[in-house]
């Protein structure tokens, strides 16, 4: 009994470290984002602030155009969300629904895609959309995040079609219903907080990528929001530390609220696409 006990309560104690771990870099970031230059610059910096300012966020929409950029961040990621899960959808349900060795090999193959390095990818990406003329262009980006999220909402969405009984499908088939006609409308409406959860995922993935964007946007005018966050960095590497912890703190928010709401929901998927895989 008391070796249960212990071992209780070091997990929790590792628990408690880890969301210390995670949580203490955004309460910082908060903090840093409500000080006034001269607690900045304190040699002894303090967690709350004692004289809290909005400064910071006036000076960081004068600086950079934020709205602009979180617009283009909006539109990559509401379009990568949205082809993600029209194109996964199907092939999720083909994939889940007919487990043949190809089917089989295409899991593994998804699986594996993960492991490699999205350095390997930016090249021949590159050269496709140069052959495209979308280089520097929201819709490439949209092309490329598509590319990226893909491969794990096909997972999550091959969990939450193996979690529908089959036998709706073979009583669909019975009535006469093809497999277009079974998938859209005795599936789906199923499938709809799993298509919802797996959208909102792609959008998170695609609202917090810079790498990709980095690259391939070079017109001011175009680049998302975590580009754009890099602006407040000086040519000598010298941030201007309070506008900076500002626009990143409203860059954050967003997918903080929406992983909030999907987080529930993605793990049901992986769970279900453990049982029933």
């Amino acid at each position: 009994m008391r070796t249960r006990t212990g071992v209780r309560v070091a997990q929790y104690a590792a628990l408690l470290a880890y969301l210390a771990f995670l949580a203490l870099p955004f309460l910082w970031l908060i903090s840093t984002a409500f000080k006034p230059p001269r607690e900045l610059a304190a040699l002894h910096p303090a967690w709350i602030p004692r004289d809290p300012t909005l400064a910071h966020f006036r000076q960081a929409f004068d600086e950079q155009p934020l709205l602009r950029a979180g617009f283009n961040s909006l539109l990559a990621a509401l379009g990568a969300a949205v082809i993600a899960v029209t194109v996964a959808t199907p092939m999720a349900y083909v994939m889940a629904r007919h487990r043949t060795a190809l089917a089989r090999a295409a899991t593994g193959w998804v699986v594996a895609g993960q492991a490699f390095p999205f350095v390997l990818l930016i090249i021949p990406l590159f050269l496709v959309l140069k052959n495209l003329r979308l280089v520097d262009s929201v819709p490439g980006l949209v092309m490329v995040y598509v590319v990226w999220a893909l491969p794990f909402a096909l997972w999550m969405l091959v969990g939450y079609v193996r979690a529908v009984p089959a036998e709706l499908a073979e009583a669909a088939a019975v009535d006469g219903a093809g497999r277009l006609r079974t998938l859209v409308s005795v599936t789906a409406p199923l499938l709809a907080p799993g298509i919802v959860a797996t959208a909102l995922f792609a959008f998170v993935t695609a609202w917090n990528e810079f790498f990709f964007a980095l690259v391939l946007l070079k017109t001011p005018e175009k680049q998302t929001l975590p580009v754009v966050l890099t602006h407040f960095i000086g040519a000598e590497g010298v941030a201007d530390l309070g506008p900076l912890a500002a626009a990143a703190f409203l860059a954050t928010l967003p997918s903080l609220v929406v992983f909030a709401v999907i987080q529930r929901r993605i793990t049901g998927g992986l769970l279900a696409g453990a049982v029933k895989g």
